[in-house]
Order: structure tokens, then sequence, then C-alpha cells
């Protein structure tokens, strides 16, 4: 779809060179060579552009993002969604694209303050909104969450959630509520998700997460006892799997699939995959 060759920075010099995204609730115009156009070409479209935003450098030249307020139509193109462009793309542009989505997200929920409503605008050389009423500033949202593989021997625990694809099973995932630890947070989204008592959590590793944007700490936790009672309005199936005899999962690039090959890897003697960007 693209070169993956790209750099986040913002001490860019702007230009009417370059290529440009455009973006829109988690979605990107897609043309015949993907979603990256012209700077020039989407700025000659007239598109309702709410905000703009430098993303970083792309084989040396400037990236940015045209947050739009609507997913107008442009001859020959079409409109992608984030998780769509998930399974096309390599991991690379998907990180690219991931980035962009939290950043227009941000900036059409920022376009004016907070505390006193007035117009915000962006602060040069940093990635924030500054309301000059108020001093009010707003920095692009982080929303921690635990996602869990929960294991028992050559068993793993998963589940469903009504908007995964048809068959699909991953781990268990839920955000950190304020004055909770992250481990807390384990113990009581396992508790409620499914039921079941987890033990000896360890933390694996972290994935930002573009949905809509959440950084994902993730842990492995032993099953310690209770049976499976689903929490419906999450959850509408889960259960014990054989490592041998695993349903579908989740795409390469998240982190609940690498959570559950590691396991496998280290339990039945695989060669460990690689952590996804």
């Amino acid at each position: 779809m693209m070169s993956p060759h790209w750099n986040l920075a913002m001490n860019i010099e702007p230009s009417s060179e370059g290529l440009a995204l455009a973006h829109c609730r988690q979605h990107f115009l897609l043309g015949p060579r993907g979603p990256l156009f012209p700077y020039r070409l989407l700025q000659a479209q007239g598109l309702p552009v709410l905000v703009e935003h430098m993303l970083g450098s792309f084989d040396g030249g400037p990236v940015r993002l045209l947050e739009l307020e609507s997913p107008v139509e442009v001859e020959g193109c079409s409109w992608r969604t984030l998780r769509q462009l998930m399974l096309e793309s390599d991991a690379k542009t998907f990180q690219l694209l991931g980035y962009a989505t939290q950043i227009g997200t941000w900036a059409r929920q920022h376009r004016f303050c907070g505390s006193c409503g007035a117009p915000m605008m962006l602060l040069p050389g940093e990635r924030a909104m500054h309301c000059a009423q108020c001093e009010e500033q707003y920095y692009p949202r982080l929303s921690p969450s635990m996602i869990v593989l929960v294991t028992r021997d050559d068993e793993v625990l998963l589940a469903r959630s009504p908007r995964f694809a048809a068959g699909v099973y991953s781990t268990l995932a839920g955000f950190v509520e304020p004055g909770e630890s992250v481990e807390q947070c384990v113990m009581r989204e396992v508790r409620e998700e499914v039921g079941v008592e987890v033990r000896h959590l360890r933390y694996i590793a972290s994935q930002s997460w573009p949905f809509p944007h959440s950084l994902m700490l993730g842990f492995h936790a032993e099953y310690a006892g209770g049976e499976i009672v689903l929490q419906p309005e999450e959850i509408e199936d889960a259960r014990w799997f054989s490592l041998a005899d695993l349903p579908p999962l989740p795409s390469k690039y998240s982190i609940a699939r690498y959570l559950i090959e590691l396991y496998r890897a280290r339990r039945l003697g695989f060669e460990e995959p690689l952590l996804p960007s």
C-alpha cells in the first residue's frame, strides 16, 4: 500500500509540498495508491477541513493530517475504516494510520476549551491545544487499559465480544478505573467479564492501540478458581481452548495475538513471536 519509511516529528518546515492523509472519525480516504495523497491534490478538492496537523516525515518530505468535518465523496476514491486497513496494511503503515487516527480524534474533540468554551489554538512547537482565554492546555489523550491472557497449563481462556469478526476469540481487556492499579484492574475485569479469579500476574509488554486512544498493558495471569460466568453486555461467549486447537485469533498486529502466540511458543517449544510495533 505504501512504503513504511516514515518518522514521527513536529519540527518540519511547513510547505505546500509533501503528502497528506484525509481522516474522519476513524475512516481514511483511499485513492488508487492508498491513503497517502499529494498535499496539493487534497488542497484542491475543497474538502471540509476542521484542522490540519503535521504528523512527521515520509521519504524525507512532510506528512500532514487533514481532519475533515464529514467524509465527503471524492471522484475515484473511497472511504475505509481503520479496522479494515489494519487487515490490509503492513505493520508500519498501520502504525502511521493508528497515530494519525489518535491525533485526528484528539484534534476534533479539542477545538473548543472544555473549561471556558473558547476556541482552541495549536501551541507552536508542541502537540498541545492552548486556550488563550483561560490558559488551559490539552494534550493528546491516552487511556491506560489492561489486556490479559488467562492460562491453565496448556489451556487459555479466550472470549468473544459482539464487536469481533465472526468466529474470532481473543484475550480479556478493560480500561483502568480511577483509583486502581493496573494489577487491580486485571483482577477486577477478569472477575466481571468471565467470573473467574486469577493469580501470579506477570507484565509482558505494551502497545499503543488507536481504538480510540488506548495504551494496552499486556499481562499473563494464571487461573486461580471459579467457573465461567459471562457478563452479557460485554461477552457473548468464553471458554477454555487447548493450545493445540485454537480458534480464529485477532490481527497479527495486535498485542492480544502476541500474548497468545508467546504463551503457546513457550509452552510448546516454538520460536517466540516478535512484539508488534
